[in-house]
């Protein structure tokens, strides 16, 4: 294999790895805060126990309550609501 083909080779796979870390990266991000937020310092007895407090983590305060950095430090919640009023403005000047 001549050096030219394996240069593009590599920067092929670097290209595709780098934007696979990328798109992950608010994956590992949710998982990162769940597991520090709420999991490491809780015991569940049951199954059920643990699905239902991991629902209220994500529904009630991840998506509701807590600010995220890459939304601008507002929740998800919030988020959408200045979104949608943003749209209808736009679309009522128009």
């Amino acid at each position: 294999m001549n050096r030219e083909i394996h240069v593009r080779i590599c920067e092929s796979v670097a290209v595709r790895f780098l934007c696979a870390t990328r798109h992950n990266a608010p994956t590992e991000s949710f998982f990162n805060s769940l597991k520090n937020e709420r999991v490491h310092a809780t015991r569940y007895r049951t199954h059920q126990e643990a699905k239902a407090d991991l629902f209220e983590y994500v529904e009630v305060f991840y998506n509701r309550s807590r600010r995220h950095s890459s939304l601008g430090f507002v929740s998800p919640a919030q988020f959408l609501q200045d979104w949608i009023k943003a749209r209808q403005t736009k679309d009522v000047a128009a």
